[in-house]
């Protein structure tokens, strides 16, 4: 499921104007995003946490040439969902 595809099955399930869902998706993830890049974790209950997750430097294989190379360190986005979440996935196998 897309962003489109987000907007449009919530549209259909709450009669609210797409716009106003769209605004509404749009202002979740961007206070998401704010938080997380501040350090913050985001709790979102039976769902999950988001975090900040940092990646120490590393080695590394250039495909191109097989030559070892140094990835440096970087922050990217985490997520580690609920037991709520894992069981139902579990669940479904």
């Amino acid at each position: 499921m897309n962003k489109a595809e987000l907007i449009s099955a919530t549209a259909e399930k709450t009669d609210l104007p797409r716009r106003d869902i769209e605004n509404i998706i749009d202002d979740f993830f961007n206070l998401i995003e704010s938080e997380v890049i501040k350090g913050n974790e985001v709790k979102l209950s039976n769902f999950g946490v988001f975090y900040k997750k940092e990646r120490l430097a590393r080695k590394g294989t250039n495909p191109g040439d097989g030559k070892i190379i140094i990835i440096p360190a970087n922050n990217t986005l985490g997520f580690r969902p609920s037991k709520t979440i894992k069981e139902k996935l579990n669940k479904n196998r």
